[in-house]
């Protein structure tokens, strides 16, 4: 498994009963089309997604996410840098709790200034600037792979909401 594959998958539910293409997930993901192919081919293997690589197998990925992503695919909150909110400092999770601590995935174009976060993969920022529930996934998944026991609550529960949607 590569980190973009969790993305792959969770753009794929952003896209509903739409019909989708690699192309379009390419294009959607500033991914290669080659990359979007291997990573379909990899979530067949781990039994993320069906034989035929178009529905993806929710329970599986909710799991997977939950139970395994920050063993796979840790993080630690680094330097200061400028970039867009992710984790506890996404709006959904300002809602819910207060927090002095800011985190962002590094983004020059942004103004603000928080904790470092490597996002799953360097397109990841682009890729959500475009897409508010994908953003709003992939900061629940930050929130799992960085947050304490109770942050870590909200944040499942709106994942699993938003995943079975």
């Amino acid at each position: 498994m590569r980190p973009q594959d969790i993305v792959v998958l969770l753009k794929i539910l952003c896209y509903g009963n739409n019909n989708w293409y690699s192309k379009t997930l390419a294009n959607d993901l500033y991914l290669s089309s080659a990359e979007v192919s291997n990573s379909l081919n990899r979530n067949k293997i781990a039994g993320l997604i069906d034989a035929e690589k178009k529905n993806v197998r929710k329970q599986a990925l909710f799991d997977f996410i939950v139970n395994g992503l920050q063993y796979v695919f840790p993080q630690r909150p680094s330097e200061l840098a400028r970039g867009l909110p992710t984790a506890l400092s996404h709006p959904f999770m300002k809602n819910h709790f207060i927090s002095e601590q800011k985190y962002v995935w590094p983004d020059a174009e942004s103004d603000e200034r928080g904790f470092s976060i490597q996002p799953l993969y360097p397109g990841v920022v682009s890729a959500v600037k475009k897409d508010e529930r994908l953003y709003l996934m992939l900061a629940m998944i930050d929130v799992l792979r960085t947050g304490k026991t109770r942050d870590r609550k909200i944040a499942i529960e709106e994942l699993e909401k938003l995943i079975n949607q």
